[in-house]
């Protein structure tokens, strides 16, 4: 009888096409079933803290909390250059004239607001939103500003927003490195052998991804919320890259950067654990 594991990942395009293999059973799994849960990002944080899921997507803002409970899976994350959040209001502006002011998140422990915390003080005033519900609460003056994620990159021109910071763009000068935005945890509790054989699992359904992109298509649309043809090729083009396959030495680095100077702000705790399961 196979071990059951469960697994949370959100319904946004870059997800469903890494994850699509793996559910699908298109990627061998020994001995493992895979019971999937489609949550937001926030929704699938708060899991996590709950220790309600054995996988899952999380934002590395979340991971900070996490690192005693969970260990890092070097594939299937978020993670790269020009894909970070943009802060947008309804007019153009500049972060000084947010500072203080209200501005819309997509949850308090997504990588987007521990970015915007980074950037500087004075934008801790924050309406904690879904977010596709971020761009009406701007449009409709319910916050000053947003801070936008996933497909509202491509949509918020269409929502007469303007920007006023990529914190992507912001962070890549300031480090230069890639933006580390979301990753796939695995319990502790699981053995280091299980972790890694997830973890090859889940390389081998990003690599069917790119390699069956048609099949996966339908599968993407059914949870996209009727996001465009175009809309969807983009968003994957932006999130899933050669870091979704395997971090890398470049994106360790990135990520032990933003926890290093997000400790030194007191923004995450402390953890003497390594990231990995070994």
């Amino acid at each position: 009888m196979n071990r059951q594991l469960s697994l949370g990942y959100s319904p946004c395009p870059n997800d469903t096409f890494i994850f699509y293999a793996l559910v699908h059973g298109r990627v061998p799994l020994a001995g493992i079933d895979i019971e999937e849960r489609l949550e937001d990002v926030e929704t699938l944080n708060r899991l996590a803290i709950e220790g309600a899921l054995d996988l899952t997507k999380i934002s590395y803002h979340a991971l900070g909390h996490l690192r005693h409970e969970y260990a890092l899976l070097r594939s299937g994350g978020a993670l790269g250059r020009g894909c970070g959040p943009l802060v947008v209001a309804p007019e153009v502006c500049t972060m000084d004239q947010l500072r203080g002011k209200t501005i819309a998140i997509p949850g308090s422990l997504t990588t987007a607001n521990l970015l915007l915390q980074l950037h500087g003080e004075g934008f801790e005033n924050l309406l904690i939103l879904p977010f596709h519900q971020i761009m009406a609460a701007v449009q409709s003056g319910q916050a000053a500003g947003g801070v936008i994620i996933h497909e509202s990159r491509f949509t918020y021109r269409n929502h007469g927003l303007a920007q006023v910071l990529d914190l992507g763009q912001w962070w890549e000068q300031e480090t230069g490195c890639p933006i580390p935005l979301g990753g796939i945890l695995a319990k502790r509790s699981l053995e280091a052998e299980t972790i890694e054989a997830i973890d090859r699992s889940l390389q081998a359904s990003v690599d069917y991804a790119f390699a069956h992109p048609e099949e996966t298509m339908a599968y993407i649309k059914r949870h996209s919320q009727e996001l465009s043809d175009q809309v969807i090729a983009d968003h994957i083009g932006l999130y899933v890259n050669d870091f979704s396959r395997d971090l890398g030495d470049e994106g360790l680095t990135a990520i032990e950067t933003l926890f290093s100077r997000a400790e030194a702000r007191g923004l995450i705790p402390p953890c003497e654990l390594p990231l990995f399961a070994r």
